[in-house]
């Protein structure tokens, strides 16, 4: 009977967890580069491209909705230094908020101020499949964007 090698496959599974969580902590507000993860990622061809893709938009996602809890149950305690927002963010993103509504949510992608967009969304109220929907289409559209202009580019 032949043994059957078995391919290795750590360096892709730590290449994936690294990535999740590069990409859940650039939506919390702490710093990441989700984007600069994930093209390292493509170019080391360290997993397949689609994976990489759902990978980081499910990090992403529950990055941001660790940021709507924070708006939608403890937004009272948004001057407490701890508050991931600072003021002057959640008033600016209050202020679009009330312009635009909910819709608002597919800017969730733009750095630095889509984050204070999912906090303030939690403290409106915003329905969580709603929420879903909007910030997962805002988060899978950016990661696409990077993904298929990569594989573009590389041929």
């Amino acid at each position: 009977m032949e043994e059957i090698e078995q391919t290795d496959k750590r360096p892709v599974l730590t290449a994936v967890f690294t990535l999740f969580a590069s990409a859940f902590t650039s939506a919390t507000l702490l710093p990441g580069s989700s984007e600069v993860v994930l093209l390292a990622l493509l170019a080391a061809e360290q997993g397949q491209a689609m994976v990489l893709l759902a990978v980081a938009t499910v990090g992403n996602v529950s990055g941001s909705l660790v940021n709507w809890v924070l708006g939608r149950f403890f937004a009272h305690w948004r001057q407490a230094r701890w508050f991931p927002v600072g003021a002057a963010e959640y008033a600016r993103a209050e202020g679009w908020f009330q312009r635009y509504g909910s819709w608002l949510l597919l800017a969730s992608w733009v750095p630095v101020v889509g984050d204070p967009l999912t906090v303030v969304a939690g403290a409106f109220r915003v329905g969580f499949w709603r929420f879903m929907v909007l910030v997962t289409l805002a988060k899978f559209g950016r990661y696409a964007v990077l993904v298929f202009g990569y594989l573009w580019w590389r041929g």
